[in-house]
């Protein structure tokens, strides 16, 4: 995984695995705003807050990163092994889960 992304188009990508970056070039015409403006601060491990509108894509860009660390990163031991958080409204869990 590299930690050089660039906010235009599809360039916000390399920073995923291959794996991950295919899927989502096949799955979806282009990033959304907010993935491509919140991947970068999520690559360098940045407290991130991605505020947008209903079905912008806030919780794919959350959740792909946390997907392709969890597969493509060394397994953690002891207390690190919690690595990923997520909180979600209550009015949402119907949908984000």
């Amino acid at each position: 995984m590299t930690t050089a992304v660039s906010t235009d188009g599809f360039s916000v990508l390399n920073a995923f695995n291959p794996a991950v970056k295919a899927w989502f070039s096949q799955s979806f015409p282009s990033p959304t705003r907010p993935q491509t403006l919140g991947w970068p601060a999520l690559v360098k491990n940045e407290t991130t807050l991605i505020l947008a509108p209903t079905g912008s894509g806030k919780t794919l860009t959350a959740f792909m990163h946390c997907i392709d660390r969890l597969m493509f990163s060394p397994k953690p031991t002891g207390k690190g092994r919690c690595r990923v958080l997520y909180l979600s409204p209550i009015k949402a869990l119907a949908v984000d889960v």
